[in-house]
């Protein structure tokens, strides 16, 4: 039985997973951590995990980005594995990321559904031939009025899918109000989309002449990052130090 801590539990990611990991055979969630917890929770709930005193095999974070420094200097510390789902994430905190890989395992992904995942390794194809015949990309992302970082982790990780296949040749364009200019062909455009309770859609736009392609995702539940939140806590509780995604998880599920 996997135990398991859930890093941001008051939140709306946290009280979802919780709900499911009952559901859930082969896990347990034995303590979570928030400052602003309901005080219904029916496990304990500390203020941070340096004064969680609860064995565990494994911390699944969803919180804020302001939050996770913390976090992993007391996993590495713990040698605990670290489920690291918070977007947002600054180049200073990236670096802490890999650095905290080096003393336990940490899977870091800016989305975790399965869908998204496979969408990831399919625009890698597309790309080399859609990119390498000179179509434009764009990226358009639409969540909910309460999210706090555009864009999304999502977009991103999108974008650097692309990228990544063409040998990075390209760069990010997320604004262009401010200059008068034809668009660059090395540049891929993203654009982020706040309202109502949208939970997460996400188009890729390959802009040719006289012919588009667009791949597109829609989440219409937090259930499904949930399930593959809890589906990496599962994997990750039994790996060496290192730093996953999770293609590993899905790789690993498939065998």
């Amino acid at each position: 039985m996997v135990r398991m801590i859930m890093h941001g539990c008051g939140g709306a990611m946290g009280r979802t997973i919780a709900g499911l990991v009952e559901k859930t055979e082969g896990i347990e969630l034995v303590a979570g951590i928030d400052l602003h917890a309901s005080g219904q929770e029916t496990f304990p709930v500390f203020a941070s995990l340096s004064e969680c005193d609860v064995p565990a095999d494994v911390v699944v974070d969803f919180s804020s980005a302001k939050a996770v420094d913390a976090l992993m200097d007391v996993c590495a510390e713990k040698k605990l594995p670290l489920v690291l789902c918070t977007t947002g994430l600054s180049e200073e905190q990236i670096a802490h990321v890999n650095q905290t890989a080096e003393q336990t395992a940490v899977l870091r992904s800016a989305n975790m559904s399965l869908g998204i995942n496979t969408l990831m390794k399919l625009l890698k194809d597309a790309a080399k031939v859609l990119a390498g015949a000179g179509f434009d990309v764009e990226i358009v992302e639409k969540h909910h009025n309460q999210k706090l970082d555009a864009p999304s982790g999502t977009a991103l990780a999108l974008a650097d899918s692309i990228n990544d296949a063409m040998n990075d040749v390209y760069h990010y364009k997320y604004d262009r109000s401010k200059e008068r200019a034809k668009r660059d062909p090395k540049e891929i455009g993203i654009s982020a989309v706040r309202g109502g309770s949208i939970v997460g859609e996400h188009d890729v736009i390959f802009a040719g002449t006289d012919e588009v392609v667009t791949f597109s995702h829609t989440a219409y539940s937090k259930a499904i990052f949930a399930k593959g939140a809890i589906e990496a806590a599962i994997f990750l509780a039994s790996q060496k130090p290192g730093l996953y995604t999770m293609a590993d998880v899905i790789e690993a599920s498939s065998k």
